[in-house]
């Protein structure tokens, strides 16, 4: 397939299927303008998971005891 064909294809799907953006470039970051309210919302967002993290690393390095013998 030559250049002029592959450019000419890919005009075709998108216009056809309304894709207005490229996947791979919402992998990196934009220098789109966020909401103030998104940005702490995401905030809230990245300190929950982080605190999730560290509760289940927590767990890990200090476990229950499932069984302890009977005191004496």
């Amino acid at each position: 397939m030559s250049q002029t064909d592959y450019e000419t294809a890919l005009a075709l799907f998108l216009r056809t299927r309304s894709v207005t953006r490229c996947p791979t470039v919402c992998a990196v970051p934009t220098q789109a303008i966020v909401a103030a309210a998104d940005r702490a919302a995401y905030r809230d967002y990245v300190a929950a998971k982080e605190a999730a993290r560290l509760e289940r690393a927590k767990l890990l390095r200090h476990p229950v005891p499932i069984w302890s013998p009977p005191p004496m």
